[in-house]
């Protein structure tokens, strides 16, 4: 059973969530400030966090910011605000979706379960009895740059770096096509899914963020490159 940690200090819709992810037949554990939900991410170990972004003391984006120093577990925000700043800053620190409230319970479901489709997908990658692979391919290495796919690990000069499920999503797919160029709307439907209504700038977002985990110099990339009016190509040299 997938455990879902909802953290919003709104006691009603807490149990509205509860009550609906429940009858999906998730477990549903609950915080209603920051600190707790850090210590409850580090206890109950949760396959994807609901986090609200106006809370007590700590505010989400705070929040959001520690969990991804340690964990690389999917987190929708929830927000009341609908500027794209707000949105823009929660997909930099790291956050998988963003859903402006008020939103439909289905709504919030039909994200869960986009969420809960990626990392299947991306388990059945990593496997070595993958149908479609004549030969299993567990790691990636280019220049300075490794991936473990199987332990969802990627090294920098044999460097462990800590990325968001979505931008190890990402760089997995570009490395695995060094040289192919990649539309933004393809990456949204591949990383993302068709259903996810952000758009192209959600890409633009995660790419730089990744140069700034990957790339000597973020400003001038020798991997990570854009071609542009069109989208991103991984780079061998």
């Amino acid at each position: 059973m997938k455990k879902v940690l909802v953290v919003d200090d709104d006691g009603n819709l807490v149990e509205a969530i509860r009550y609906n992810l429940q009858k999906e037949g998730f477990l549903v554990v609950t915080a209603d400030n920051g600190i707790l939900a850090i210590e409850l991410v580090r206890r109950e170990k949760p396959s994807i966090i609901i986090l609200d972004i106006m809370l007590p003391g700590m505010d989400g984006f705070e929040v959001c910011r520690i969990i991804r120093k340690e964990f690389l577990i999917p987190i929708i925000i929830l927000s009341a605000k609908t500027e794209e700043v707000d949105k823009v800053l929660g997909l930099e620190l790291g956050c998988d979706d963003y859903l402006t409230k008020p939103f439909s319970m289905r709504e919030l479901i039909a994200r869960i379960r986009t969420i809960q489709r990626r990392m299947q997908s991306n388990e059945l990658e990593a496997r070595p009895n993958r149908i479609e692979r004549n030969a299993p391919i567990s790691n990636l290495q280019f220049s300075e740059i490794g991936v473990d796919i199987s332990g969802h690990k990627v090294l920098r000069n044999g460097k462990p770096i800590k990325l968001s499920p979505k931008e190890f999503d990402l760089l997995l797919l570009l490395m695995q096509s060094p040289g192919r160029v990649f539309q933004r709307e393809y990456l949204i439907e591949r990383i993302w899914g068709y259903d996810y209504e952000g758009t192209a700038r959600t890409v633009d977002v995660h790419i730089r963020s990744l140069r700034k985990k990957i790339e000597i110099n973020p400003g001038t990339p020798e991997h990570l490159m854009t071609v542009h009016g069109y989208g991103y190509k991984f780079e061998l040299d």
